[in-house]
């Protein structure tokens, strides 16, 4: 086929109807939100917990050593997170819920959530679970990145993560799972 010159025209592609593009566009929006898990999907990440060592608010290091053998889990948040916050209350009464049966949580706020507004707010909602700062990212990176917040790990007992929610989880989903992980209440 000739390549058109300057002095040939050229025919211009049919106009797109608005309503076929809106409709292309929102399922593109829908496929990706699926793949980065709005649909209950979530991003590829570790088959098993990563050995993160955890700089807490209160100056103390939450290691894997203190967190194996234990139902684990990991929130990664911001405080700038609409659905974060939302969520932190029900997380609350999830770690309250089953914590004296082996359950820990870690919600590790992102790289970019400055330290003084992390401390603000856990201390005003006093948050029962321990919190962590990531300013280098190290522990982002370790779970292989996050997509979005919030991002929620559930790992099991044995280190193999059991499931990944990437934004609000289900939470009678998570609480059956947790349940599920944990031994039976004596």
């Amino acid at each position: 086929m000739p390549r058109p010159t300057a002095s040939d025209p050229v025919a211009a592609p049919a106009p797109i109807p608005r309503r076929a593009l809106g409709l292309g566009l929102a399922g593109a929006a829908l496929a990706g939100a699926a793949g980065w898990g709005l649909l209950g999907r979530a991003p590829d990440g570790p088959a098993v917990a990563p050995p993160v060592e955890y700089g807490l608010i209160d100056g103390r290091r939450l290691g894997p050593e203190a967190l194996a053998g234990r139902v684990l889990l990991v929130n990664f948040w911001a405080t700038s997170c609409a659905v974060c916050v939302a969520e932190m209350p029900e997380l609350a009464a999830v770690y309250r819920d089953f914590r004296a049966r082996g359950l820990e949580l870690v919600a590790v706020a992102m790289p970019y959530d400055r330290p003084d507004h992390v401390l603000h707010f856990a201390r005003t909602r006093a948050l029962p679970f321990p919190v962590a700062l990531d300013p280098m990212g190290r522990a982002v990176a370790a779970w292989g990145g996050v997509a979005g917040t919030p991002t929620t790990w559930l790992v099991a007992p044995d280190g193999r993560v059991a499931r990944r929610w990437v934004g609000r989880p289900d939470f009678a989903r998570l609480r059956r799972d947790v349940d599920a992980l944990l031994p039976a209440p004596a």
